[in-house]
């Protein structure tokens, strides 16, 4: 992973909406999508039902799709340029809502370069840490992807799948 950066918005967020990116491509085993592994001491060792979609709060009258594209650019460094398929919301068990479209594009995980966040770690020492958003991000094929994925956002899974059975 290339060095991090850590980005601020002024701008007042709606904390019980968020937007995200399920970016996908085809691949030997047939669709693959792009999950991403949370940072931070508390995920570290977490890895089945721990994976998420790319995605972050709404700013305050910001278009979704367009927050759902700065978040993904935020939190991986690369903006998706394919064609986009609208997977709608789902309420997340923290209740908050999650719309999330999915865009056929490729990109090298390899080059993630996340945003960072500050921590006290480890706890009650008085001691700030950065952690990245995402430490690692991987394409998973869509029975992997089900296993890895935050058991909340699953339903875009299906969707996704939907749609590409539909095309076809």
């Amino acid at each position: 992973m290339k060095k991090q950066t850590t980005t601020k918005h002024p701008a007042r967020k709606r904390r019980n909406k968020s937007a995200g990116v399920l970016l996908f491509r085809s691949g030997p085993a047939g669709v693959e999508v792009l999950l991403a592994h949370p940072g931070g001491p508390f995920w570290q060792r977490k890895d089945a039902g721990a994976w998420s979609i790319p995605k972050g709060e709404i700013e305050e009258d910001e278009d979704e799709l367009a927050a759902a594209r700065r978040e993904f650019a935020e939190e991986t460094g690369y903006r998706p340029k394919g064609s986009v398929h609208d997977l709608g919301s789902v309420r997340q068990p923290s209740g908050k809502q999650v719309h999330v479209w999915a865009i056929d594009d490729d990109w090298d995980p390899a080059r993630l370069v996340s945003n960072t966040f500050s921590l006290e770690w480890p706890p009650h020492s008085g001691r700030m840490a950065e952690f990245g958003e995402i430490d690692k991000a991987a394409w998973f094929d869509l029975k992997q992807a089900r296993k890895k994925i935050l058991k909340g956002q699953t339903a875009f899974l299906d969707r996704l799948e939907a749609i590409l059975t539909a095309r076809t």
